[in-house]
């Protein structure tokens, strides 16, 4: 009787998974815009780095010498690894604040929604595409994740121009394959 339990659960989960493959298979792939997406990740990047407040160096010098001197270094925290962990820690989890949205000309863009009861469309399809965008933003930084570290700690990474770093430069995601003209770098 036990082994007929286990595989009846397992004759249910492999249905639900059917189920939730054909019903969600659209809404996954539908980060064709691969640009568009790139964009409202370096839309939320941005909005971390406008937001950031002057932070203390960071002092490293814990060890005392034999004279009773502190030993070790003073890290500017504009260049350090703690600045890089600051801005792109829960990065991706803010995207699920977003989805996609038909604009008149038949265009999709994604928007960040402020308030998810006051959605005009299909809200389970709009929580889907949330979830796309995050997963999305999460192979995005992934991909670049060692590059785009080592921008912003040099600090070629500035508000205003990071769509242009992050869909450009680093991932070529908004660069046209016809004659490689840069796509306009225009706000979402």
């Amino acid at each position: 009787m036990e082994k007929k339990y286990k595989t009846g659960n397992l004759r249910s989960a492999l249905w639900l998974l059917s189920l939730t493959t054909v019903l969600f298979a659209p809404v996954v792939s539908s980060i064709d815009d691969k640009c568009a997406a790139c964009k409202a990740v370096a839309v939320e990047l941005e909005i971390g780095l406008s937001n950031e407040k002057p932070k203390n160096d960071l002092d490293m010098r814990y060890r005392l010498n034999s004279k009773g001197q502190r030993e070790g270094k003073v890290i500017d925290y504009r260049v350090s690894e703690l600045r890089v962990v600051d801005l792109l820690d829960g990065l991706c989890d803010k995207m699920q604040d977003y989805t996609l949205e038909e604009l008149d000309s038949g265009k999709e863009e994604w928007i960040k929604v402020r308030d998810w009861d006051s959605l005009k469309t299909d809200k389970q399809a709009a929580k889907a595409h949330s979830k796309a965008i995050s997963t999305f933003c999460g192979r995005l930084l992934e991909e670049t994740e060692d590059e785009l570290s080592e921008r912003i700690k040099v600090g070629s990474i500035q508000v205003g121009g990071v769509s242009k770093v992050l869909c450009q430069d680093l991932t070529k995601y908004c660069i046209s394959l016809g004659n490689s003209k840069r796509i306009d770098d225009g706000e979402l």
